[in-house]
């Protein structure tokens, strides 16, 4: 598949660079997708609720009431998970939601990712850039050269670019990341992928096989 290389003004290069088949040709598999996003989403909860249980609340420890001839039902504590201001049964206790996946699995799933764009159309190829200083309104710029202001993106830089993170970085629908922190969630998300020129080949070089 070949994507015409533009400056990120919107003018042409006259270029084109080629997106591997063994990256962004290949059939997606779904399920593999899923396991990658599924552990993308695990992985931001901080798994820090905590509910108290009775043990752990503040209150009397006396028997309220004798046990029998009350025509209730028997009660031996206040902190009862019964009782108004008792503890809670079986409350959430702070945990790691975490889990492993497999290097080849996670990869199979990015180059999947990148397959639906590339069948969707999805794909920009920008001439490497930089910006002389952080300024937001030269991104809306671009992102208006390119067509995409309106749609959620992602910019895939082949390395980290101080200057273009601060200009993106208050724009609506649009992250900037770079190649080798490419993960699957942040494809999926994004209405339109813009790759610069370099990070094309650094893409391949770390998916393909």
């Amino acid at each position: 598949m070949n994507v015409a290389v533009v400056k990120y003004n919107g003018e042409d290069t006259g270029r084109k660079v080629t997106l591997s088949k063994e990256v962004y040709g290949i059939e997606p598999n779904d399920h593999a997708i899923y396991l990658d996003v599924k552990q993308y989403l695990a992985n931001q909860r901080q798994g820090t609720h905590k509910s108290k249980e009775r043990a752990e609340i503040v209150g009397s420890t006396k028997k309220i009431k004798r046990q029998k001839g009350t025509g209730t039902a028997r009660a031996g504590s206040i902190k009862s998970p019964i009782f108004k201001g008792g503890g809670r049964v079986f409350g959430p206790r702070p945990r790691n939601y975490s889990f492993k996946l497999n290097k080849k699995l996670k990869e199979l799933a990015r180059r999947s990712a990148l397959a639906y764009k590339a069948k969707d159309k999805s794909i920009s190829v920008v001439e490497d850039f930089s910006f002389e200083a952080p300024k937001t309104k030269e991104y809306i710029n671009m992102l208006n050269a390119l067509s995409v202001a309106d749609k959620k993106t992602l910019l895939v830089l082949p390395e980290s670019n101080r200057n273009v993170v601060l200009s993106g970085r208050n724009v609506p629908n649009t992250r900037v990341t770079t190649a080798d922190q490419l993960n699957t969630y942040d494809v999926l998300d994004a209405d339109n992928l813009i790759l610069s020129e370099s990070s094309v080949e650094k893409i391949d070089n770390l998916l393909k096989k």
